[in-house]
């Protein structure tokens, strides 16, 4: 089920009047009505793979009990080991089966073999990513005695598959989710409103800024040997709005949702595009994957305790991890591979953590070098991300040649039956005042409109929701979902 559908604008109001006036007496119930409503939720795709999800849910929540009844250091690694597996070796066979046997028969292939393919036409689940990081976390963190293990199945089957992020995140950690399902919870009126406001933010952002933006990013990369240079930046450019329109959007609703719901979601996006920096771009874009990574992998690995070289090396392996993590496909490796190239020096000398606060943090403009760093920042982040938008290397390397070219000083000329460039520079620019004016918040609306006038905010709503109805386009999934 889609946010930006139909269908779940009919369901949401549906659970949320069972969850605030059947069920709120009762926490169990309330706990076992999100368990309900997601998996209707997630089974509106294909209910088939609730089945994972589910011995997913049974496998971490054993090795959770195993683990508070075991003294034993060698038998509590087994038992993490046995999850690690389980999730893994799920996730691996979905989401890379075809991956490795692709590589395995074109390795041969190289030396003057032949080798038929025989490869099963798999799905990958939606979501299968995410949940199984969510549940490991709450492995691990069980296995570190970090976190108590849980009794109540139906509280940790509430935390595995919690509609709101279920498929594209964040990914929660279990000692932050997972102990609000113990708790009874109060309708907040307050919280709910900037719940909805953050929610109808995200729908502009995937439904207007994404949406319009594929549809000229599609034209562009489908057909780029018949573009100049100019109009492949372009294209570049407004491929990085589209993925930040579309994931960004994604967790806002989710976390506005969650917030419908009394429940707290970590922040998944801090406004990367103003950051002076990529160190700093990736602190603040998809922030619950990478400190996922960061806890979790980097860390174990010895972090940056030790010497430079072997701070290097955790961060390379970090990079390309997850870019593996992103999809079977050379392209996703390289992506990850060019962006630690262009982090590595900063972790060399030191200066990857020069820019933690957020950018003009006490004044409403930003200093002229600043502004140059952002910019900065901005081209080299839309230029990587050709890897992760093209089909293959060889798509990569051609679009990226071509801008490099002389073309590249030609007039762009881009063709679009839907809407104009003028126009998408407009909602480009309106997204980017917004955000920029609520860059100190949460979310971009949290700060300035419950602070203006009754009125103006109506009006500003209104404007959203006319936003929505007059730029929106085709109904279309979101980006992440395929990871």
């Amino acid at each position: 089920m889609l946010f930006n559908s139909i269908d779940f604008a009919i369901f949401l109001p549906i659970v949320f009047v069972l969850y605030w006036f059947v069920t709120q007496k009762n926490l169990k119930l309330q706990n076992l009505l999100i368990v309900i409503a997601s998996y209707v939720f997630y089974g509106w795709w294909d209910w088939r793979f609730l089945s994972l999800i589910i011995f997913s849910t049974l496998v971490d929540y054993i090795i959770g009990v195993l683990l508070s009844k075991e003294k034993s250091f060698s038998k509590r690694k087994m038992y993490l080991g046995i999850s690690i597996v389980v999730n893994l070796g799920f996730l691996g066979f979905f989401k890379y089966y075809n991956f490795f046997l692709d590589n395995f028969i074109t390795a041969f292939s190289f030396f003057g073999q032949s080798i038929s393919r025989s490869g099963l036409n798999i799905i990958l689940p939606v979501g299968i990513s995410f949940y199984t990081f969510q549940t490991l976390s709450y492995s691990i963190d069980v296995y570190r005695k970090k976190l108590e293990p849980t009794k109540d199945f139906i509280a940790f089957s509430a935390f595995v598959c919690f509609f709101p992020q279920l498929v594209a995140g964040p990914i929660e950690r279990a000692t932050n989710l997972l102990p609000q399902f113990y708790k009874k919870r109060q309708f907040e009126y307050e919280k709910a409103v900037d719940g909805m406001r953050q929610i109808l933010w995200g729908l502009f952002k995937k439904v207007v800024i994404a949406d319009n933006c594929a549809i000229l990013v599609n034209t562009i990369f489908e057909n780029q040997e018949s573009y100049s240079g100019s109009s492949l930046l372009i294209g570049a450019f407004l491929f990085s709005f589209q993925i930040y329109g579309d994931f960004s959007g994604y967790s806002d609703i989710a976390i506005g949702t969650s917030r419908l719901f009394g429940f707290n979601l970590m922040q998944n996006f801090a406004f990367p595009y103003f950051s002076r920096d990529i160190a700093e771009f990736w602190r603040r874009w998809h922030i619950s994957l990478s400190t996922w990574f960061r806890d979790y992998l980097y860390f174990p690995l010895g972090g940056s305790r030790g010497t430079v070289f072997k701070t290097v090396i955790n961060v390379f392996i970090i990079f390309l991890v997850s870019g593996f993590w992103h999809g079977a496909n050379w392209t996703f490796i390289v992506w990850g591979f060019v962006n630690v190239l262009f982090i590595i020096p900063s972790v060399i000398f030191k200066t990857n953590r020069n820019n933690l606060e957020i950018v003009a943090q006490n004044s409403i403009l930003p200093k002229w070098y600043e502004v140059l760093q952002i910019i900065t920042t901005f081209v080299i982040t839309a230029l990587i991300w050709v890897f992760f938008r093209a089909k293959n290397l060889t798509e990569a390397f051609y679009y990226l040649s071509k801008i490099f070219s002389a073309s590249l000083f030609q007039k762009p000329i881009i063709n679009s039956n839907y809407i104009t460039i003028k126009w998408l520079l407009i909602l480009l620019l309106f997204l980017m005042t917004m955000e920029w004016l609520g860059r100190k918040g949460k979310h971009a609306l949290e700060s300035i409109i419950p602070n203006c006038n009754g009125y103006l905010r109506w009006l500003f709503y209104l404007m959203i929701i006319l936003m929505l109805v007059y730029f929106g386009a085709k109904e279309q999934s979101f980006i992440y979902f395929q990871f």
